[in-house]
């Protein structure tokens, strides 16, 4: 009989799960705020978004809601707010179609079909591009170059088949990323351009370069000229993967496109060259680039962000800048290695990139606006464009909620919209606008609707970020029902739930899953350990060479704090990650087996020189102090030193009762990980269960699976919890 039984669904998990999550914003019709939301739906078992707009602005009166079809993939608004490109894909169960619109109010300027000119369109964070040209008669986007896109290779099989590297977790289909310009006349009839008036062309590079490069990212600066990000194939012919990580060898390009004369009567979907120039050196990896255009809309500034090639995965990140007339460049927010008690500032540590619109004008001051971790909350900082200060603009004072921030849009003038959360508080939309006297104002302009027995139970929660006082900065966040936490009796299970990366942070936003756990009468733990980011360069590199023991311990004091203060008790005590989390989690049942009674790991790492077949086999490497290069080896004594560094080398001591939740197509860490774990513990009659999640990546995020998963942590906890390992 398996140890794993089902105790039934939760309905506040499914609620909280399905509240609207903002994710992106725009401003519409000159001055409009507009609000994309992603949304769960669990009945569908999909991912559906909706779009609100805020007609009144700062007085919002109402609000009109829209539920976006899925067959649009991509919507971006023009400069001058008056058009709006969508890129859609239409599909019948047998075949898909694929358009690029143009509309002009509720009338489509231009349209094209674009299927057999290229494959999917690419809209992630890292090859995504959607830009209009200043004078909004022309859009860049990026889409999968189709696999015989030359007539003469048409018969060549071997074409079809030769191997091509992807850019890894969580697709293997995105390999030929390649920035697409779609241009139109405008009809003075005002009616839909005509075929012939339109162009579709593939931009690529008319000077070899001595790697592949792949483009996207790219924006128009002028109606010739236009900046992108390139990433690069190392020399041994990979495409090192991307997601969550700020280290890859890509640059900023500066690419000038053909005269328009000269693309006259260029088959649709055909390539055309341009010359191009790399602008950042081969050491930064760089990417978002962004353009500032003067009062006369002129282009004055490139913004783009920069962390160092190889290394940590994730690290404090510089903001760097290129005048437009001179060809300067400049570090204008540089990496901090450590705070100090004059300026806490840690440095920057905002997303992967800059949002679409980040410049806002404050009097005769323009700035850039970010959210940055900042310890473990985020919090929405303004740059000077010329000098380079920071001001922290939700600086979080004595007596207020532990808001984490979220920044979306400006309407590149005075007007932005961010979001904010609690760890027991679902998400708000707010928009920021100053006054007269140039002071910074707030107005909500969209709050979530929960039930009342919701919003009763998420009263019961109380957050707080505790100190690990022998291990400065090290802190965890907890989480805490206020009725079960002052009950007479043992105290609250306390969960312990360490973060992945390792270079990643938890905060005090919101999370459907962590709230509902804490619902369900847990204490909950979330430390940020040495390595996380938010707290200085130095906490970052301190880690290297030290996973599996600095880390460990980090985690075991957090674990002791909590006790010593009284917030939990030994015995009491259980432990949940998921990636580098999970790699934690197995290595502390196995250094410490009798401190926590259960575990649960999603994807762990649990035996790092197994990891070469990951889509970033430098990892490993990095994080326990190796160097790697394109001919590096798993040789016996590298082996030697990642096992002995890895949770396998400790499955002997394993007592804890075990659930492992794996992604059958997680190309992260490779599922081989966690099924070798399991029949490792299997083979020493341990207790151990598995789920096994087709079609699922690294995260475990599609609707079931994540749901799935939390139950099944759940009813792990709820039934093996409170036992200690034996």
């Amino acid at each position: 009989m398996s140890l794993l039984q089902h105790t039934g669904p939760s309905t506040l998990y499914t609620e909280l799960a399905e509240l609207p999550l903002p994710v992106s914003a725009d401003f519409v019709g000159g001055d409009v705020p507009r609000v994309t939301y992603s949304v769960r739906d669990h009945e569908r078992n999909t991912i559906r978004s909706l779009t609100k707009t805020f007609p009144g602005g700062i007085t919002p009166d109402h609000h009109t809601t829209s539920h976006d079809s899925s067959e649009i993939k991509a919507f971006a608004t023009s400069p001058s707010k008056s058009r709006q490109a969508i890129l859609r894909e239409v599909s019948n169960g047998t075949s898909t179609k694929r358009f690029v619109e143009i509309w002009a109010g509720i009338q489509i300027e231009a349209s094209l079909d674009v299927t057999k000119y290229h494959d999917a369109f690419h809209t992630d964070n890292f090859t995504f591009s959607f830009s209009f040209s200043p004078s909004e008669t022309s859009l860049l986007y990026t889409a999968e170059a189709n696999i015989n896109n030359d007539d003469n290779a048409s018969d060549d099989p071997y074409t079809k088949f030769i191997y091509t590297p992807h850019f890894g977790e969580p697709s293997r289909t995105k390999k030929r990323s390649t920035i697409f310009l779609f241009r139109w006349k405008r009809s003075t009839a005002f009616t839909r351009a005509a075929k012939e008036d339109m162009l579709l062309v593939a931009l690529s590079l008319a000077q070899p370069t001595s790697t592949p490069v792949l483009f996207g990212q790219a924006t128009f600066a002028t109606e010739d000229v236009i900046y992108a990000s390139g990433h690069e194939h190392t020399k041994d012919g990979r495409l090192l993967g991307v997601k969550w990580c700020f280290n890859r060898p890509m640059g900023i390009w500066e690419i000038k496109l053909p005269e328009s004369a000269t693309l006259q009567g260029t088959p649709f979907g055909a390539k055309i060259s341009c010359n191009a120039l790399k602008l950042t050196p081969s050491e930064r990896s760089c990417r978002s680039p962004r353009v500032l255009y003067n009062d006369s809309q002129i282009p004055i500034k490139l913004f783009w962000f920069s962390n160092p090639v190889g290394g940590p995965h994730a690290s404090c990140v510089s903001l760097e800048s290129r005048d437009l007339t001179t060809g300067a460049n400049q570090v204008l927010v540089d990496v901090v290695m450590e705070p100090t008690p004059d300026n806490d500032f840690p440095g920057l540590y905002p997303n992967y990139n800059m949002p679409s619109s980040p410049f806002l004008r404050r009097g005769d001051r323009t700035y850039i606006v970010l959210h940055s971790l900042w310890r473990s909350r985020s919090t929405i900082l303004f740059i000077d464009i010329e000098s380079g200060a920071i001001s922290d603009e939700t600086k979080l004072r004595d007596g207020e909620p532990l808001y984490s921030w979220d920044f979306l849009a400006t309407d590149d003038k005075t007007r932005f919209i961010c979001s904010r959360s609690t760890p027991t508080t679902p998400s708000e939309v707010l928009l920021g606008y100053f006054d007269q006297h140039d002071n910074l104002n707030w107005k909500v302009l969209d709050q979530p609707t929960l039930s009342f027995a919701a919003e009763n139970a998420l009263r019961d929660l109380t957050a707080s970020i505790i100190p690990i006082g022998a291990l400065p900065p090290t802190e965890t966040l907890v989480i805490q029902s206020k009725k079960a936490s002052t009950r007479p009796g043992p105290k609250p299970i306390c969960v312990t739930l360490p973060h992945g990366g390792p270079h990643a942070s938890s905060t005090t936003s919101f999370y459907p899953g962590t709230a509902a756990l804490a619902l369900e009468g847990y204490t909950l733990s979330l430390p940020n350990y040495t390595g996380s980011m938010g707290f200085g360069e130095k906490y970052i590199q301190k880690l290297l060479g030290h996973c599996g023991t600095m880390d460990v311990q980090d985690v075991v004091e957090s674990v002791n704090e909590l006790i010593r203060l009284g917030i939990s008790e030994h015995g009491r005590q259980v432990i949940q990650g998921g990636s580098h989390g999970g790699f934690l989690t197995a290595h502390l049942i196995g250094q410490y087996p009798t401190l926590f009674n259960a575990a649960v790991m999603r994807n762990p790492v649990t035996s790092a020189g197994e990891l070469t077949a990951s889509d970033i086999p430098d990892w490993a490497y990095a994080e326990f102090g190796l160097q790697f290069t394109p001919d590096s080896l798993m040789t016996p004594a590298t082996f030697q030193k990642m096992f002995e560094a890895s949770p396998i080398a400790h499955i002997d001591s394993v007592r804890a009762p075990v659930l492992l939740l794996i992604g059958e197509d997680d190309l992260r860490v490779v599922p081989v990980q966690g099924l070798r774990f399991y029949h490792a513990l299997k083979g020493r009659e341990r207790r151990v269960e598995m789920l096994w999640f087709k079609g699922e990546t690294h995260p475990l995020d599609g609707v079931e699976a994540a749901r799935v998963s939390w139950e099944a942590g759940r009813d792990w906890f709820k039934k093996l919890g409170q036992s200690p390992a034996d």
